[in-house]
């Protein structure tokens, strides 16, 4: 494990929401936008709590079977290869599954008797149920502004969780955040996150997502090894928010203005 912690500026009581769920064997549950520090976050808690970590980003087409394990051929016989939710239940890690709505639906099953007072889990082409490690700890997040009411969780698979809702920081914090991420001047830093906060406010463009503070921090990047300051922010900024042409073009002439 890296003896540098990932950076991370708390900005409320989640570290502590984090260590209390810990010692008390809860599941824990992120919400919030793409890019406002929930990965980074939980970076952040393993290195605090020295404890390993394994990261699954959830897609549609993750399965039960990819995080369990399953059965491959070597040489000549068939072996069982632990996947890394069995890993972690055994070793005693803390496994993130990020944007856990956007798996399949035996995720969800396979997960059940882990989030509650039995925290095992059952393999069934094993036929067996494995206890979790003492230290072994379930954490998941999701995006409940994307595609509103296509990939909700349901409310019985969310009661399984303690759960903290992520945003973007106030304005003093995220430009504290791009300096140290950039090390990028404060003048600029404040420039940045004030084309974020005014695009955020731009609710009539209809973007599906809006400006996170990673694109934030992925232009600060660009400006400081020396690409120009407009051209970092359209790269960065506006080209990945939107394919729209008139919409890049409205926000491209915006942040010129501001920057």
């Amino acid at each position: 494990m890296s003896s540098t912690a990932p950076y991370y500026h708390s900005v409320g009581k989640e570290i502590e929401v984090f260590e209390h769920a810990c010692r008390n064997k809860i599941a824990l549950l992120l919400k919030g936008p793409t890019g406002s520090g929930k990965s980074r976050f939980i970076e952040y808690m393993a290195h605090k709590l020295d404890k390993k970590l394994l990261t699954i980003s959830c897609h549609e087409e993750t399965s039960s079977t990819d995080l369990i394990g399953r059965f491959i051929i070597k040489g000549a016989e068939t072996v069982w290869l632990d996947g890394p939710l069995t890993t972690a239940v055994k070793e005693g890690y803390i496994i993130y599954l990020d944007e856990i709505a956007e798996a399949r639906p035996d995720v969800i099953v396979a997960i059940h008797s882990l989030t509650d007072h039995r925290r095992e889990l059952f393999i069934d082409k094993l036929g067996q149920t494995f206890k979790a490690h003492e230290d072994f700890m379930l954490v998941s997040s999701f995006n409940p502004g994307y595609q509103r009411g296509f990939k909700e969780l349901k409310p019985s698979t969310r009661q399984r969780f303690v759960a903290m809702s992520f945003n973007y920081p106030d304005a003093k914090i995220e430009a504290e955040i791009l300096m140290n991420e950039s090390q990028i001047p404060e003048d600029i830093a404040k420039k940045l996150v004030a084309i974020g906060s005014k695009i955020r406010n731009l609710t009539e463009l209809g973007l599906t997502e809006t400006v996170s503070t990673r694109l934030l921090v992925d232009a600060a990047k660009l400006i400081h090894t020396g690409l120009p300051k407009r051209l970092s922010v359209r790269v960065a900024i506006v080209e990945p928010l939107t394919d729209d042409l008139q919409v890049t073009e409205a926000l491209n002439d915006l942040c010129n203005l501001m920057i």
